[in-house]
């Protein structure tokens, strides 16, 4: 039996407000619903998932899903949150962000059966419709006060706002009239900054259509340290495995503090509510474990990048806390090889030097400088200490091209902490 679509959003804490009466609308009847997404980059991040787990909520609840790219406001830029106006794309990265948009949308969203999930994309609407023609039939409906009430217009009246950004929420209220009138969409969601957009679109349904329109929207995600959720060094948490590796996404949730894991694991995962509890309550018992962050970790990372990508990124993280095989590290692409040893200090040798025969000693002192003499190798050689590949070696040990991570590389160690890396050009 579908779930209450409602209920299931409150337990796991993804609904920060939403419109008198939209509960009872879900449970009267089979609905539609949808949520926008701007195409500002040829690939979503973690920032997006909480809208992509609640359109698969609305789907599981027996609802059908609409997932609108916005093609046509992308080339406008949303003001809501931003403090400065958003360069504006040309077409052709707009088409192709909006392509490779839908390809991730596709992943999480079942597009057969009775409630399939289905792709729209505004601009198919727009691109025939004059200025002349929306701002008579549309621009009349609301007026210049109503819209200058909008928190994402009062909250840019110091600073400047172009005509451009100011009719983003009208071009976003027809989108969901448009929605309504033509898949019968009673629903628009978002994110909490989108309120005033959404409700821009169920009173230009109430005026112009008369229809039945509600809104939902979900909170803001923030860390409990107060910094912003998505966000790492190295920028924003992409899904796009180029942009962000399965490893690196994976150690992104795996360091999640215990009161984010806690909460993270409500919003982005399917597990049920006796599930989270059960892993909740083991973690308290002991929390150095990490089961929280390992599950948390393990159920995203496998819906985004699939099985092979987790476990790669488990072997890969293994290599991390040194509970590695040699088996782990060829299983790394060079990105990823980098990622883990960030900063380990390198050397170069030839592969001639390599086919010649290079004996473990030489590798570590000699043609490296990892060692300082071939006595310091024998001497650690001999206490058992040096590794390749991490497998512990002998003194008689020879490198070959057998050895090679990536047909390229050699991880030399001493001891558990001390790691150094051969290139073979």
């Amino acid at each position: 039996m579908p779930k209450n679509f409602i209920e299931e959003l409150q337990w796991r804490g993804m609904i920060h407000d939403m419109m008198p009466g939209t509960e009872e609308a879900l449970n009267k009847k089979v609905s539609s619903g949808y949520i926008g997404f701007d195409p500002t980059a040829d690939s979503l991040h973690v920032g997006h998932l909480v809208q992509i787990m609640t359109l698969v909520h609305f789907q599981l609840a027996g609802h059908k899903p609409y997932a609108l790219v916005g093609g046509a406001t992308g080339m406008v830029g949303d003001p809501s949150g931003k403090s400065q106006e958003r360069n504006l794309l040309d077409a052709e990265t707009l088409n192709h962000n909006v392509a490779c948009v839908q390809k991730q949308l596709e992943s999480f969203l079942d597009f057969s059966g009775e409630n399939a999930a289905e792709m729209v994309n505004n601009y198919d609407w727009f691109k025939e419709m004059s200025f002349l023609d929306f701002i008579r039939d549309i621009g009349k409906h609301l007026s210049v006060n109503y819209m200058m009430a909008k928190d994402s217009v009062k909250s840019r009246l110091e600073t400047g706002m172009s005509f451009t950004e100011f009719s983003y929420q009208l071009v976003q209220g027809y989108d969901f009239y448009y929605l309504n009138q033509n898949k019968n969409c009673i629903v628009q969601m978002g994110g909490s900054d989108q309120w005033g957009n959404i409700v821009t679109g169920t009173e230009l349904i109430r005026r112009k259509g008369g229809g039945e329109a509600y809104a939902v929207t979900t909170p803001l995600i923030k860390k409990a340290d107060g910094t912003k959720f998505g966000k790492t060094e190295g920028g924003s948490v992409w899904l796009d495995p180029e942009r962000t590796s399965p490893y690196e996404f994976y150690q992104f949730w795996l360091r999640s503090s215990d009161e984010d894991a806690e909460k993270y694991i409500r919003i982005f995962t399917l597990l049920e509510r006796d599930e989270i509890e059960q892993l909740i309550a083991t973690h308290n018992e002991a929390p150095h474990l990490r089961v929280l962050q390992s599950a948390l970790a393990e159920d995203i990372t496998r819906r985004v990048h699939g099985q092979d990508a987790l476990n790669t990124a488990i072997a890969a993280s293994r290599i991390l806390f040194g509970k590695s095989t040699s088996d782990d590290l060829k299983q790394l692409s060079e990105r990823d090889f980098f990622t883990v040893f960030d900063g380990v200090p390198q050397a170069t040798i030839s592969r001639t030097e390599l086919n010649e025969g290079l004996g473990i000693i030489d590798a570590l002192s000699a043609k490296s400088g990892f060692l300082a003499s071939n006595g310091e190798a024998r001497r650690e050689l001999k206490a058992n200490a040096i590794s390749v590949n991490k497998e512990k070696v002998a003194d008689d040990f020879i490198i070959s091209e057998d050895v090679l991570i990536n047909n390229k590389y050699v991880l030399l160690g001493k001891g558990k902490k001390n790691n150094y890396i051969l290139i073979v050009e």
